[in-house]
């Protein structure tokens, strides 16, 4: 197991602002507009990564996708996480998407620097270790839609809207869309929504299961957050390792046939056979009683 970098006692602090790092090749460091905190109490295991880009609708530039790669790499160093959440401090929005107007003043080689980099963060956030969650309050276009779908499950709000609308911009979705979409609701739906580059509310989406759930929204506009809370606390109480090693049999045996998928479970099966939560586990069905995982 990997030694956590960043101690549970620090995340459960208030919202704490994350600034990136400076980097010349990756553009400067900004204000935070990103913050990371575990919630209190009993659920101080399930840790929010809330976007916080106002004046851009929380558009994917330079210093975002560099807090956020940031705040990623901290995270996933860290034991104590057993869900991350996905969420919007800026009312009505998720995540409008990249941020095209940073994008014109770049040139085209820094054009493509960058959609590797936004490439590379969607690849993060699917390869985070423990369950991700987005909660989808409000828009979620091109680029916010890929965040989401690089999550491992999503809610939405009835009245959010999203969509892979890059090719109504002379674009074609360039951070994964092409490739999760079609695995999360069909290569022929995929296509469909691509190639009209159509906008769905949070009902549609859910028909097609683009989202696992969409709820009412609430007047103060965070009923998808909440879901996602109730979600994530469902999953609190299960034996980490096994929910972590689930992931990697799900993700890694979706790429491959059958046979070979059958081969990654068994291997992730034997790596939860030493484990003290499959003995806990044991011994809690026997005794009658709740079970106390520790992640070990």
């Amino acid at each position: 197991m990997l030694r956590a970098l960043t101690h549970a006692r620090r995340l459960a602090r208030p919202w704490k602002a994350l600034r990136a790092r400076s980097c010349a090749s990756h553009g400067p460091a900004g204000p935070p507009e990103i913050q990371v905190r575990a919630l209190a109490g009993a659920d101080h295991r399930i840790a929010e990564i809330l976007m916080n880009r106002p004046s851009a609708c929380n558009a994917l530039g330079n210093v975002l996708v560099n807090q956020l790669l940031e705040a990623l790499a901290q995270l996933r160093e860290d034991q104590q996480v057993r869900v991350l959440l996905f969420r919007s401090g800026v009312k009505g929005v998720f995540c409008a998407g990249a941020d095209l107007k940073e994008r014109e003043q770049m040139s085209e080689a820094e054009v493509g620097i960058f959609v590797q980099r936004l490439r590379g963060l969607m690849n993060e956030i699917a390869a985070f270790p423990a369950p991700t969650i987005a909660a989808m309050d409000g828009f979620a276009l091109g680029g916010g839609l890929e965040l989401a779908l690089a999550c491992d499950l999503r809610v939405a709000a009835s009245s959010a809207v999203m969509g892979l609308i890059e090719t109504t911009r002379g674009l074609l979705p360039g951070a994964g869309g092409t490739q999760r979409l079609p695995r999360c609701i069909g290569v022929a739906l995929a296509k469909e929504l691509i190639f009209t580059g159509r906008r769905l509310n949070g009902a549609q989406a859910q028909a097609l299961g683009l989202v696992n759930h969409t709820v009412l929204q609430n007047e103060d506009g965070n009923a998808a957050y909440h879901r996602a809370r109730e979600l994530a606390q469902e999953i609190l109480p299960q034996a980490p390792i096994a929910v972590r090693l689930g992931k990697v049999a799900i993700d890694r045996g979706m790429e491959v046939d059958i046979a070979s998928g059958m081969a990654i479970e068994g291997i992730c099966y034997a790596q939860n056979i030493p484990t003290q939560d499959r003995l806990e586990g044991m011994a809690a069905f026997r005794e009658k009683r709740p079970p106390r995982f520790v992640g070990k």
